[in-house]
């Protein structure tokens, strides 16, 4: 693509100008304050909410018994509660929420109210869902998947025995917080026929307004959903709790309500990435070819089901990572404990999988004597293998590419201070994009020109990651304008899914080429006729019109001056998918991504401090629609990763409050080089791109971890890599 249209929301936001949903007020508004369990596990045995009523300036209060029945909701399966009736399940769960006329009475309000608890022992160890009793009606399993795939391999093709080499590996990680640079929040609006008007920080609002509807007793028609000013997302905001008591509050007080979560309360409220524990058995011949892989994953889904599940299936068929497995034994399982709800943050669960496969390939190399990237480069699925769901790779499949570039890439040229040991990891990471398991993924757009201003009409929302100036570019290059308007999106439009694991690059973008194009072909058509040609001959390029011989060279205005005219791209839709069998087999993913990354860092062996010099990616793109906003996301995803890698201690945040808890700096991360950007179209994709982010993200904390295992021989198996496992013990120092 070739375009000068700007990004619209990247000086405002760079100035802080930037209007979030925090930042909205209208006339007459009240402020909402949810009141929160301070324990994991509880019986609640009352609320008393008079003391509450007796702070100045409050106007409602709402508990579990003011709600609907059925007031529970759930992306994937509704058992999340609005508001805690009899049983809170995690520290930070709403039992109540006040609405008083200002922040401070609405504090003051929450603190009054009062809850009478009985403890109950809290599970939070996942497990501990196995053995100890049910937390919750539906039990303590959200899914289970038994992937069995192949047969053993017993001996060599001439039949001659096998000498396995076998490795095993026990590892955790620790949930990551998504850490949006805006928290939620949400602003009802009650209308004056009955309904409500939510402007909230909402990426999927037509999922939300179905759930927060019923939650509250409304018809989903009367209920709008618009998205303003979303902070950032690192991965789905699940929770519609807070949008359904603000509405219901809104509704019952008849005057506009509003609520922001604070930052200690989204780090204890959820949505973050699982923690999780994995075991891993390999085995491989003596030439270093895998035989077979061996694996249990338990997932902490935390105390509702929120996305779990479909976590559970994204990840089953990569457990084993990108490479040929002749026989797999995977068990997965996702569990509910007493620890905050889990959800889907970018990578979700194949990032923690690729840490522990990426960990076993680096031991089977130690144990074979054979360099890390040989051996994986002899094990790596290229086009026409088969995943360990049994599903052939019939698109681009570039792993041994990948990693062949960032293995030949120039090293970075400083040496190591003094003092420190300098170390290198390579990782292969495979994700899964767009919906999986049979989700119906599709996506519409209108293109509106007139008399020379062009509109776009879709509901995908822009979350930070670029959309609106994507379709900007595509508007630019399709019709050769030098700008187009994009039109908030909201639930008055047909739905488009929520972003992230490339939907919106993939589907929504086709579709908004796909009506720009349509427009394009028939202004061509009658100057291709004076010509003497056909469209097809015809494009726009800077603003001009031109042949592909070059005798037609006329100003684009000459097709857009004056001129109505719109498109529809009804519906481009992603591969056709099934659920995974008992078996953990078929065709579940609509396509897949790949990434490596080499990465050195520096080790200081006495304090344990990690230190990342250099990162060198290389990435399977299909087709980069614009450079600067890939390495954009590029770059995002790795500083993503060296969080989960090094800095971001969440458990700690819990116990002690946000300042406990590190994200990572301008200081922490290095530039980021790109080896390759392999660009093969996906055949499932109108534009040909895939989504970067998550694949770019994926290997990132495993290349860290092998290169601060190759520093200290070390080895590291859980995440984050704190100091005091990674300090290098000397005798008559104390651990």
């Amino acid at each position: 693509m070739t375009a000068t249209v700007e990004r619209p929301d990247a000086v405002a936001k760079a100035q802080g100008r930037f209007s979030y949903t925090a930042d909205l007020w209208a006339p007459g508004m009240l402020w909402c304050v949810l009141v929160r369990s301070p324990h994991p596990h509880a019986r609640v045995r009352g609320i008393d909410a008079s003391a509450a009523y007796a702070v100045p300036g409050v106007h409602a209060v709402v508990t579990a018994a003011d709600l609907p029945p059925d007031a529970y909701h759930g992306t994937v399966v509704a058992d999340f509660p609005v508001l805690a009736a009899d049983v809170v399940r995690f520290a930070g769960e709403a039992v109540a929420a006040v609405a008083a006329e200002s922040p401070h009475a609405a504090r003051l309000a929450a603190e009054a109210l009062h809850v009478e608890y009985e403890p109950l022992e809290a599970s939070l160890d996942p497990e501990q869902a196995f053995s100890g009793p049910s937390l919750h009606p539906d039990g303590n399993v959200f899914r289970n998947v038994a992937l069995r795939h192949g047969r053993p391999v017993q001996a060599r093709p001439d039949g001659s025995p096998i000498d396995e080499v076998v490795v095993e590996g026990l590892y955790d990680i620790e949930a990551q917080d998504q850490a949006n640079p805006a928290t939620d929040a949400v602003l009802a609006l009650p209308c004056a026929d009955g309904g409500i008007e939510l402007h909230a920080s909402t990426q999927w609002p037509h999922s939300d307004r179905d759930q927060v509807a019923q939650c509250i007793g409304l018809a989903p028609g009367a209920l709008r959903i618009m998205p303003t000013g979303v902070g950032g997302s690192t991965g789905m905001r699940e929770d519609v709790g807070l949008l359904a008591v603000v509405a219901w509050l809104a509704s019952r007080t008849g005057r506009p309500v509003k609520s922001v979560v604070d930052r200690a309360d989204a780090i204890s409220l959820g949505g973050h990435r699982h923690a999780t524990r994995l075991k891993y058995t390999h085995r491989a011949d003596s030439n270093g070819r895998l035989l077979a892989v061996e694996a249990q994953i338990v997932l902490d889904g935390g105390a509702y089901a929120t996305t779990s599940p479909e976590v559970v299936g994204r990840l089953a068929g990569c457990a084993t990572g990108p490479y040929m497995v002749p026989h797999a034994v995977v068990d997965v399982w996702a569990v509910r404990t007493n620890n905050p709800p889990a959800g889907t943050m970018r990578g979700p669960g194949v990032t923690q999988v690729c840490f522990a496969y990426e960990a076993q390939m680096d031991k089977l190399a130690a144990a074979l004597g054979m360099d890390p990237v040989e051996l994986r480069l002899r094990n790596a699925l290229s086009q026409g293998t088969m995943l360990t769901t049994g599903q052939v790779l019939e698109g681009p499949t570039p792993a041994g590419e990948l990693l062949r570039a960032v293995a030949e890439a120039p090293a970075p040229d400083a040496e190591s201070v003094p003092g420190l040991r300098r170390g290198t990891g390579y990782a292969l990471g495979l994700v899964p994009l767009l919906g999986i398991e049979g989700a119906d993924d599709s996506a519409a757009a209108t293109v509106r020109l007139d008399h020379g201003v062009v509109t776009v009409t879709c509901a995908a929302v822009e979350v930070g990651q670029g959309f609106t100036y994507l379709v900007r570019r595509i508007v630019h290059d399709a019709l050769g304008v030098p700008d187009a308007i994009v039109l908030p999106a909201g639930t008055a439009l047909p739905s488009a899914g929520p972003p992230g694991v490339g939907r919106h690059t993939m589907l929504t973008a086709g579709a908004v080429d796909e009506a720009a194009r349509d427009i394009r072909a028939r202004l061509l058509a009658p100057v291709a006729a004076q010509y003497g040609m056909t469209a097809a001959l015809l494009e726009v390029r800077d603003g001009r019109i031109v042949s592909y011989d070059g005798l037609v060279d006329l100003p684009a205005s000459l097709i857009t001056e004056g001129i109505e005219v719109a498109a529809t791209a009804g519906a481009c839709r992603a591969r056709h998918t099934e659920p995974l069998d008992d078996a953990g087999q078929g065709d579940a993913y609509p396509a897949v991504a790949f990434a490596a990354y080499r990465v050195v860092v520096d080790v200081d062996p006495d304090t344990g401090a990690v230190h990342v010099v250099d990162v060198t990616g290389a990435y399977d793109a299909g087709r980069v629609l614009d450079r600067t906003q890939a390495l954009a996301r590029v770059e995002g995803a790795v500083t993503l990763g060296i969080g989960l890698a090094l800095t971001e201690d969440l458990p700690a945040a819990r116990l002690h409050g946000p300042t406990a808890w590190a994200q990572p700096t301008s200081l922490d991360v290095p530039p980021v080089r790109v080896a390759l950007w392999h660009e093969e179209p996906d055949p499932g994709s109108p534009l040909g791109a895939k989504g970067l982010s998550d694949a770019a993200l994926t290997p990132v904390p495993a290349a860290i971890a092998a290169a601060a295992r190759d520093a200290t021989g070390l080895e590291l198996p859980s995440l984050p890599l704190k100091p005091r496992a990674v300090a290098m013990r000397r005798p008559g120092l104390r651990a």
